[in-house]
This record gives structure tokens, C-alpha cells and sequence, in this order.
């Protein structure tokens, strides 16, 4: 509930925010009454060895595309010159 509070954005995304025993447990429980056939994990860990749910969860992995990554480099780049850290 907190963390909906807190990004009021989020509706049809459950995002993982810790791993901490009572984190795991309110994100078991919130996954577990949830009306969903699966859960689509795009988390950098696998969900399904630290939480015990009544759906399958399917990982999924991402990146970023070469135009993407050219861009974050300009601007990191642009930040550092800016920073006097280049």
C-alpha cells in the first residue's frame, strides 16, 4: 500500500522494492491474492527461488538498444563535463 502511495503512477505494475523478510512477505501476499494468471518478472533476481506464490512467474530480460545507449553515454558524459569530473 506504501509504495502505491508513494508512486500513484503504478497500477497494472507490482514492483519488487526489497528483499528484506517483511518485504518478501507483503510482496507473497500481495502476488498471491492479486487476480493474475501469471507474473511477468523483470527482476535482475529470480523471484521464484525467494518467494513461495500460487502463480507461475516467468522471467523476462531487457536492455537497451544501441541509439539508447549512445544517449545515456552523451548525457552521463555531459553530466561528468558539467560536474568538472571528466
Amino acid at each position: 500500500v506504501e509504495t502505491f502511495k508513494k508512486y500513484p503512477h503504478l497500477s497494472k505494475v507490482l514492483p519488487a522494492m526489497g528483499y528484506g523478510k517483511e518485504q518478501i512477505k507483503e510482496l507473497e501476499e500481495t502476488i498471491n491474492r492479486c487476480d493474475a494468471d501469471v507474473v511477468v518478472s523483470g527482476t535482475p533476481i529470480d523471484l521464484s527461488r525467494i518467494l513461495n506464490v500460487n502463480k507461475p512467474i516467468v522471467r523476462v530480460r531487457y536492455g537497451v538498444g544501441k541509439e539508447t545507449e549512445e544517449e545515456i553515454e552523451k548525457i552521463v558524459e555531459e553530466f561528468l563535463e558539467r560536474m568538472n569530473l571528466s
